[in-house]
Order: structure tokens, then C-alpha cells, then sequence
């Protein structure tokens, strides 16, 4: 790849790291200060938010190392769309109460771990 190319690759991924980052930190004082205290949610409901945030931030600053794989564009777009389907169908799962779209969390679990193994061996 062209270095000037990589760069810029590495910068796109570096930004989104930025925005994941930004929006976890926001969603879990959200969390912290609101779901936290809600009387008529279950502590497994709060258990799911809490979880989502923690993968969300996780994978937030994972985004960070992908300038240094051999796949930049790869490796980040398969990590963040585990992220968006495992964090994010916890989010509106919490937020909404759907049972359906919980369904697709695992879906995202595994995407997760086939963004990591592309960042080790691609």
C-alpha cells in the first residue's frame, strides 16, 4: 500500500475510534446515571446495558491498533460492525424492551471475534 494511502487509512480508523470512544463514554454516564436507577428494570436488563457498554468501549480503542494490522480496512470494518450488532442490539434491546433483536447479539459476538483473528492472521 502506498504509505500516503496508509496514512490516511490509519487516520479514518484512528477517528472512528474517536466517535466509538466518545459515544461509549456517553452512553455509560447514561447508563451510570439513569438506567442505573431505574426501580422497574431487572437487574439482567441492567446487567445487558452494562455489558454492551463495556464490549462498546472495548471495542472503541481496539479500533485504535488497526492502523498497524496488514488489512486496516478489513480488520476495521469487520470489528466495527460486530460492534455495532453485539453493543447495539443490547443498547436497543435496554432501551426498547424488544426481544427480537436480541436475537441478533450473538451474530455480532462471533463478527467480534472474526474482526480480532483478522487482525492476527490476515
Amino acid at each position: 500500500m502506498d504509505p500516503n494511502v496508509a496514512v490516511i487509512v490509519g487516520s479514518v480508523w484512528v477517528r472512528l475510534a474517536g466517535v466509538y470512544g466518545a459515544l461509549a463514554v456517553a452512553l455509560g454516564a447514561y447508563g451510570a446515571h439513569v438506567i442505573a436507577n431505574k426501580k422497574d428494570m431487572s437487574a439482567h436488563t441492567k446487567d445487558v446495558y452494562e455489558r454492551a457498554n463495556k464490549y462498546h468501549i472495548l471495542h472503541a480503542l481496539a479500533l485504535l491498533a488497526v492502523p498497524l494490522t496488514a488489512h486496516p480496512c478489513l480488520s476495521g470494518t469487520i470489528i466495527t460492525i460486530g460492534m455495532t450488532l453485539f453493543c447495539g442490539t443490547c443498547y436497543i434491546h435496554v432501551f426498547t424492551g424488544s426481544k427480537s433483536i436480541i436475537r441478533l447479539t450473538p451474530v455480532g459476538g462471533i463478527t467480534l471475534m472474526i474482526g480480532w483473528l483478522t487482525m492476527a492472521y490476515v
